[in-house]
């Protein structure tokens, strides 16, 4: 193929399965691929962000970091969907609460993703294109934690391009419209998916709240999110 390697992505074709794992640290996907795959193999490294192939339960998976923020998913997402062959990305990642129902070490998992960001416009489309989950990866990551008997949240989340931001109010306007958490990378990853007639998902572990004094170390944040991690590989081995 003669788009690979790209300048962003080492591997050569073949080197990734149709169904990606994308944590935004690469020392996440690097964890799980060492803890969670068997025979896991490094297929990129570019700019320490570390992907890896093995297997999971007999089914060939992928994980790679994506970086932190909607560029970056964007141009790794864009690269594993048009260039590398892959079907499905997970995005598995950490969240803070928005809604006063959901609380630490909560999983989530985005239905739609509200954006803050100018990443909609490049698609030309008037008015506001709605960033979706893919609803065969959505119903089967629900139903993989019923069977491991773990709790999830279903709805909108606020994918934002600002960590630090200037506007007044926070959060408030999200919330009163039941949007559960924010994080930063997954409205491009789903308007990435859409764009190119693949499927993405995103399920997410609340590591902090935004209206209250909780949060998790980054110690916790990079090791201590194993339910999000065995509904996201079981959801990969089923897709």
């Amino acid at each position: 193929m003669a788009n690979i390697p790209t300048p962003h992505i080492e591997a050569k074709a073949g080197d990734f399965a149709k169904t990606v794992l994308m944590p935004g640290d690469p020392l996440r996907a690097k964890y799980i691929a060492e803890t969670y795959l068997e025979e896991p193999r490094c297929v990129s490294q570019v700019r320490g962000m570390l992907a890896y192939t093995g297997t999971y339960k007999g089914k060939e998976i992928s994980v790679m970091g994506s970086g932190m923020g909607m560029p970056s998913m964007g141009i790794y997402s864009y690269e594993l969907y048009n260039f590398y062959g892959v079907e499905n990305i997970i995005r598995v990642g950490s969240a803070g609460a928005i809604l006063d129902d959901v609380n630490v070490m909560d999983v989530v998992i985005g239905m739609g993703a509200s954006v803050v960001s100018s990443y909609p416009d490049q698609f030309g489309c008037p008015g506001h294109i709605a960033p979706l989950a893919d609803y065969y990866l959505l119903n089967t990551a629900v139903e993989s934690a019923k069977d491991l008997g773990t709790p999830v949240r279903v709805g909108n989340i606020l994918s934002e391009d600002a960590f630090y931001s200037d506007l007044p109010g926070g959060k408030d306007c999200f919330k009163k419209m039941g949007v559960l958490a924010v994080e930063m990378e997954s409205g491009a990853l789903y308007l990435n998916a859409a764009r190119a007639g693949k499927r993405a998902l995103c399920i997410l572990t609340i590591s902090d709240h935004l209206y209250r004094p909780e949060e998790l170390s980054s110690q916790q944040r990079q090791t201590g999110f194993g339910k999000m991690i065995e509904i996201a590989l079981e959801t990969a081995r089923r897709a």
